[in-house]
């Protein structure tokens, strides 16, 4: 008989409980400032000056994050989790430092650049950790935890930037990133040991990630700025392109020849890491554009305030932990590829419930669409990544789980420059468009996340139908 002292398996309670706490921890200084900068834009800019210079804000965050997400997980692979794991939160910490002292735009930009270096770090680990040290009926539920973190940030994020910046300083914005990541770094200390056999570091693929460093970053820099800061025809946009295609061209074969390559070209011949990347790939996409649109639907087409225009678009946000949560009865049961399929079917009818929507129409016609989005969401994302981590040994499976986020932000880039394209191309260039303008540009954005969602839904047709075996454990310990 089961007594009322039990512990749970998976949860803050459990044995490991106190890990899930550190890994929780570490997600949030990650999904807090993903959501707590936006806000505080206006009070900045009006402090610093330089408003023409504010998108690079996100942009040069999105890219160093970005291209140095691979070469974490190489050294993860190599020297272990929490080396890499704490380095980025150190990083994280002094670029937020940074970041709060500083005293002009560009200086703000520059450490902007760090905490992003940072970032790259966090985010993967906690997603490796999470995957080493729990079996695979158990990673869902620790996936749902996780999860949990975004959508909690997602709501307060808005609401301390804006409270930061009306009432006390925007500087805290960035300073607020300490005490957590000091409270976070001290929990994996005390309480993550890892045991698992490190591999014989070798040479380190310097020439590799220098080559990958500039390679992405060159593309990922093209992508986020053609069309805005340049035109996509103009030298700089041409020249970013075309060098940023020889490059990898030229870091494919240096890592065909070097022994111990960053980023090792197995992985594109996995069939489930291949899908899962495709997958992560087109969730970027979709997700940049809602997060970026959909708000602006609800506030130039509706007319709604700004913070009911970010309720709109943070439904997103809340029918994708519910559903994560829950995912591992799924995939134990109908297998990843049926999971995975069931949930971009649940994305697509999300976007379609989209296309209807015009400017008579409900906030919460926005919400309910952007729920059925997230909802699908969370039985895609979350189990296409453990069927990638689930295939790879210990050895392999940063590689595989930062390869699967690079994709991710590749997908997050392409979303820019695609929706960017389509809006400009619809809208004047003037302050304030008109409603009926701006309504139907954005609808084009919307018909064009039903193509993407439908693309989704082949892409997962491509995963391994195998159904996990539920006793499945994890090399580590």
């Amino acid at each position: 008989m089961a007594t009322d002292t039990a512990r749970p398996a998976v949860g803050l309670r459990s044995d490991r409980g106190a890990i899930l706490a550190s890994l929780m921890m570490s997600t949030s200084l990650v999904a807090l400032d993903s959501t707590i900068i936006a806000t505080g834009v206006l009070t900045i800019t009006a402090d610093l000056g330089g408003f023409a210079l504010f998108p690079w804000l996100f942009s040069i965050y999105l890219l160093t994050q970005a291209v140095t997400v691979p070469i974490y997980g190489k050294i993860a692979d190599t020297v272990g989790r929490k080396p890499v794991i704490l380095f980025g939160i150190v990083v994280f910490a002094l670029g937020s430092l940074l970041c709060g002292l500083a005293t002009s735009m560009v200086a703000l930009i520059v450490f902007r650049a760090i905490q992003g270096i940072g970032a790259g770090a966090i985010q993967p680990m906690t997603m490796v950790i999470a995957s080493d040290l729990y079996t695979l009926p158990e990673r869902a539920k620790v996936q749902g935890y996780l999860a949990g973190v975004w959508a909690g940030s997602a709501v307060l994020g808005p609401l301390v930037g804006g409270a930061f910046a009306d009432f006390a300083s925007w500087r805290w914005i960035f300073l607020v990133n300490l005490p957590l990541a000091a409270l976070a770094g001290v929990m994996l200390l005390r309480n993550f040991t890892e045991t698992a056999p490190r591999r014989a570091r070798g040479q380190v693929d310097y020439l590799g990630a220098a080559l990958l460093t500039l390679g992405a970053g060159a593309l990922i820099l093209a992508l986020l700025e053609g069309g805005q800061a340049w035109a996509w025809n103009s030298p700089t946009s041409l020249a970013l392109f075309v060098g940023s295609a020889v490059v990898l061209v030229v870091f494919g074969f240096a890592e065909h020849r070097t022994a111990n390559p960053i980023l090792p070209l197995w992985i594109f011949t996995r069939r489930v890491v291949v899908a899962a990347s495709a997958v992560s790939m087109l969730i970027g996409a979709i997700v940049l554009g809602l997060t970026s649109y959909v708000p602006t639907f609800a506030q130039g087409v509706l007319g709604t305030t700004a913070t009911l225009a970010g309720l709109t678009v943070g439904a997103l946000t809340i029918g994708w932990p519910i559903t994560a949560s829950q995912a591992g009865r799924f995939y134990l049961r109908l297998g990843f590829r049926t999971t995975a399929l069931i949930g971009s079917a649940i994305a697509v009818v999300g976007c379609v419930a989209l296309l209807p929507i015009g400017d008579q129409a409900s906030p919460w016609q926005l919400a309910c669409a952007c729920f059925l989005i997230g909802a699908g969401m969370g039985l895609v994302a979350n189990p296409t990544l453990i069927a990638a981590q689930t295939d790879a040994a210990w050895s392999e499976r940063g590689v595989v789980t930062s390869a699967t986020m690079f994709a991710r932000s590749i997908g997050s880039a392409v979303g820019v420059a695609v929706f960017g394209a389509i809006v400009n191309a619809q809208v004047s260039a003037v302050d304030r468009p008109d409603p009926g303008e701006l309504a139907d540009a954005i609808h084009l954005v919307f018909v064009t996340l039903l193509a993407m969602s439908i693309v989704l839904f082949a892409a997962a047709a491509t995963m391994p139908g195998a159904r996990p075996a539920p006793a499945s454990t994890t090399p580590i310990d």
